[in-house]
């Protein structure tokens, strides 16, 4: 009688940090607990789950019953425990350390919880590149699974996959499962008989073959559509009941199992890269568009198969230059990584600070293809409030105190903090936290409040996506009862098609602008006014000024208005204890006579807009819409964003009557629910006629409080209601 078949089944659970309980709810009663339901009696079936930390987490606090329920299976043997990175970074973002530590913590975690010897990982996204052996090793792991696409692009063909590879660094060694890209299609989409037949099919050509799947267990009930398939229609039943069936000649088994009894069929060198829609997703937008374009036309010709193993994507490492706002979150994750690093404070406070950071390394915000990813605020968000509380925690261990009852303290620092070769601006204090590029417009990038570990500067530009021109010509009926999330096609709101936009420049503070007078608010909002200034992201000269309890930035330009030289130059200060800080605009050489419009943009994240608690407020405490209204006022003083879901009131404070427009920006984007508006954040645009005076000057200073006493209050009452 021919060797059995092997199949390995490997499933992979994970809810990014930071997600709404509501939405891991959700996933736990669509996927978690019912695919154990359905697993449970089918007795000689064996898999292999990982389930990400961020997760784990979640169900110990929330489910308890189920990590219980678990640990029973791992103990009668049906199921293996992948570990992997605690809290599901991309390996090759993070320092050979925190790498290190990620796994490391996380095993220690699951065998603590489980009982259980652990063995293999997961590679979060399969992000992969040859280096990370000697890392996974030093951490002591010895096997992982990739995609075959990994393989392919090494060079080897379909007939060659049907085992497990060792693969080598520094003299470690490590072991390679090469995931089927052909079951992640068929599992759950495909009739369970089809998955059957391919493996016969494997069989009878490869004798004693090793075949392996791994992919997400949100497939299996959270994807749309496939609660209903998998469960109600009974799919994963036949589909277990189809693998017991032909229990003759096909074993279902867990990774250790075939390490112990089967050997490696070679060793491999793999290339950088992840799974193939991974790296299709890292291109430029456009050539994700030619891509395409070339796919289909070998595929008329029905010569794609031949080619497409030779064929690579993209580079995962520059969604950090896609996204810019991607290289904001991972320069600063690199800044406290540094520091955890270097600090000398107490071993408990440094463990704190690395748990913090290790959970800011998350990878879901830090990139975007089918899945929502960076263009989900809650998930930047959640980012920055772990690498917030991290510095937090450092500054404490040093004697450096957060809020009102601290001792005050500021501070000011040049460094290439984002890695562009350019020096920006660290300003800090107990209260606050501000990043500044003098070379990209002198423009504010971050503002962290200190006290909510919350960056209201954690913006997202609009900008041109590969998959836009499905947008615009409007929804499609793809004829498929359930769909992968790589081919759905699926409108959450109406007239996504109008409101399909892009932004010409980062959406983030103290742009400045130079309009026509005559300018209108919505011609400004739809991006449509004409810039008459060369400020917009031109370099700007800097110099920082020091005293005991104040620092400030000065940032000056010499550029042009509608034909005109014009010196614009705009002071940043920060006050010790303070939760504000000062702005101060001097223009300089106008011209006579003439009127100039000036515009300075603010933009305003984590406020979201759509509720009737985030609104403005004017001077009297009057009521001017939710944050996302378009305003267009005219000689007012002072204006209030208020978020009480939040807790922060932030209010600009001017010294000279003043215009401001605000309007939402909103970005159309791809999610596994389909496309969807969102919005990012609210532009707060002061602007005035500019006049000079007799020396040719004009001058206005203003505050920008960042107010949020009413989410410390409501965190003392917490504390106090936990003793």
């Amino acid at each position: 009688m021919p060797a059995p078949v092997r199949l390995v089944l490997v499933f992979h659970n994970h809810q990014p940090v930071g997600n709404f309980d509501s939405v891991v709810e959700q996933a736990y009663q669509d996927s978690y607990r019912p695919f154990l339901d359905v697993f449970e009696p089918f007795k000689n079936l064996q898999i292999a789950l990982h389930t990400s930390g961020p997760l784990m987490e979640w169900l110990e606090t929330h489910h308890p019953e189920y990590i219980d329920r678990l640990a029973r299976l791992v103990s009668s043997g049906r199921i293996e425990i992948v570990g992997g990175a605690f809290y599901e970074p991309i390996l090759t973002m993070i320092s050979p350390e925190d790498r290190r530590g990620q796994i490391r913590t996380y095993t220690e975690w699951l065998e603590d919880h489980f009982n259980t010897r652990i063995r293999g990982m997961w590679v979060p996204e399969r992000v992969w590149e040859q280096s990370l052996v000697t890392d996974i090793r030093a951490a002591g792991i010895y096997y992982t699974l990739l995609d075959d696409f990994h393989f392919k692009s090494a060079g080897l063909t379909e007939d060659l996959l049907h085992g497990y590879y060792i693969t080598e660094d520094n003299g470690r060694l490590l072991s390679i499962f090469p995931g089927s890209e052909r079951l992640r299609y068929t599992i759950p989409f495909a009739d369970p008989e089809t998955t059957i037949h391919y493996l016969k099919d494997v069989g009878e050509h490869h004798p004693g073959a090793v075949v392996a799947f791994g992919d997400d267990g949100e497939k299996f009930g959270v994807w749309p559509d496939t609660n209903k398939h998998v469960y109600s229609d009974g799919w994963l039943a036949r589909f277990f009941g189809a693998l017991t069936e032909n229990g003759e000649w096909l074993e279902v088994t867990t990774p250790s199992k075939i390490l112990d009894s089967v050997p490696p069929v070679a060793k491999i060198y793999l290339p950088e890269g992840s799974y193939r829609e991974m790296t299709e997703w890292a291109l430029p937008a456009s050539r994700i568009e030619e891509f395409e374009q070339i796919r289909h036309e070998f595929d008329l010709d029905n010569q794609w198969h031949r080619i497409a193993p030779f064929v690579r994507g993209g580079y995962w490492r520059n969604f950090k230059v896609k996204y810019p706002e991607t290289n904001e979150m991972y320069s600063r994750m690199q800044m406290v990584s540094r520091r955890v690093r270097d600090s000398v404070a107490s071993p408990e406070a440094v463990n704190m600070a690395r748990r913090e950071l290790y959970r800011g390394q998350c990878n879901c915000g830090y990139w975007h293809g089918a899945f929502g990813g960076a263009y989900l605020p809650h998930l930047r968000n959640a980012i920055y409030n772990h690498l917030i509380a991290a510095d937090n925690i450092l500054d404490e261990a040093a004697n450096r105190g957060l809020g009102e009852m601290a001792t005050p303290w500021v501070e000011a620092v040049a460094d290439d903090y984002d890695f562009d070769a350019r020096q920006e601006i660290r300003l800090a204090s107990n209260r606050l936290i501000a990043l500044l590029a003098p070379a990209c417009g002198g423009v504010l990038y971050e503002l962290d409040v200190r006290a909510i570990c919350l960056n209201v500067l954690a913006t997202l530009a609009r900008r041109h996506e590969g998959y836009h021109h499905l947008v615009l010509s409007g929804p499609t009926d793809n004829g498929q009862a359930v769909a992968s999330i790589h081919h759905l096609v699926h409108f959450k709101q109406e007239g996504l098609d109008q409101r399909v936009q892009y932004d010409a420049y980062p959406r983030k503070s103290l742009i400045d602008h130079f309009f026509d007078t005559r300018v209108r608010a919505d011609a400004v909002a739809a991006g449509n006014a004409a810039e008459l200034g060369d400020f917009v992201r031109s370099p700007y000269d800097a110099k920082i000024l020091r005293s005991s309890d104040r620092v400030q930035v000065q940032l000056t330009r010499q550029g042009f208005v509608d034909g005109h030289s014009v010196r614009l130059s705009k002071s940043v200060t920060l006050t010790a204890n303070q939760s504000f800080f000062e702005l101060t605009y001097l223009l300089e050489g106008l011209p006579q006579e003439k009127p100039l419009h000036l515009a300075v943009e603010m933009n305003f994240a984590g406020m979201p807009s759509g509720q009737d608690d985030r609104y403005f407020r004017d001077a009297a405490g009057n009521h001017l819409g939710q944050l996302g209204a378009l305003l267009d006022l005219e000689n007012t003083f002072s204006l209030n964003l208020v978020d009480h879901w939040q807790g922060l009131d932030v209010g600009l404070h001017m010294d000279r009557p003043t215009g401001f427009w605000t309007f939402p920006i909103e970005t159309v984007s791809r999610s596994e629910g389909g496309f969807e508006l969102v919005h990012q954040s609210t532009v707060v645009m002061p602007h005035w006629t500019v006049l000079a005076d007799g020396h040719g000057q004009w001058r206005v200073t203003f505050q920008v409080g960042l107010d949020a006493s009413l989410a410390e209050s409501r965190i003392l009452q917490e504390s106090v209601a936990a003793v």
